[in-house]
């Protein structure tokens, strides 16, 4: 497992990049307000479909929940992208015994309310044009050791040109109330219906 590293100069500078990377090659990142508690870490569980996703939570991270981004992606990608430990990134290795390691340390991150860990359910990348999302167990581990310590927000992104030359991202943004989640249905159900919700939204979209 590869830790973040906390080098104040480069996650400064790699946070700009992104800024910079991000304004190269979208039109723009849309996203409603909702409401963050101060007092309480964020768990935030997002459909994972491009290279972009982590990238784009970061832009919201900055612009509306201001916690401590951290975010788990796979030891290949961590690899190819090195720099992505400078801005809160660690990494797992699904074929490993390290898992449990990854999911240990994503739940004692919420326990610091300054703290935000993203997490794809998914597990790896989906057309952004599917209709069900399905999760991986592995999430259900990191809630059940947080234990009631963070909020629950759910993120569904869309990625649409419409009349413009770069792409536009819609990320849908949803408080969801704290519950022991008995299994991982339980939660995949919820949040689909969040995804359901945005799907029809951005369908409703005319420029």
């Amino acid at each position: 497992m590869t830790y973040p590293k906390n080098n104040k100069f480069l996650r400064w500078f790699f946070s700009h990049y992104i800024k910079r990377l991000i304004k190269r090659n979208f039109q723009g990142i849309n996203f409603n307000s909702i409401e963050v508690d101060g007092q309480k870490s964020v768990l935030l569980l997002a459909n994972h479909f491009s290279w972009w996703d982590g990238f784009v939570l970061y832009c919201i991270n900055d612009k509306l929940l201001k916690k401590n981004f951290h975010i788990i992606v796979l030891k290949e990608t961590m690899q190819k992208v090195k720099f992505f430990k400078y801005l809160g990134a660690f990494s797992v290795n699904k074929n490993s015994r390290t898992v449990m390691q990854t999911l240990t340390y994503a739940a004692q991150l919420l326990n610091n309310p300054q703290n935000l860990v993203v997490i794809f359910p998914q597990g790896k990348l989906y057309s952004n044009f599917i209709t069900r999302v399905n999760f991986e167990k592995g999430v259900m581990k990191v809630l059940k050791q947080a234990d009631n310590k963070f909020q629950l927000i759910t993120a569904v992104s869309f990625i649409e040109n419409f009349k413009h030359q770069k792409p536009s991202v819609n990320v849908y943004l949803q408080n969801i109330p704290y519950t022991k989640f008995e299994n991982i249905t339980e939660l995949n159900d919820i949040y689909q219906q969040h995804y359901n919700a945005a799907h029809q939204q951005q369908t409703e979209i005319f420029l």
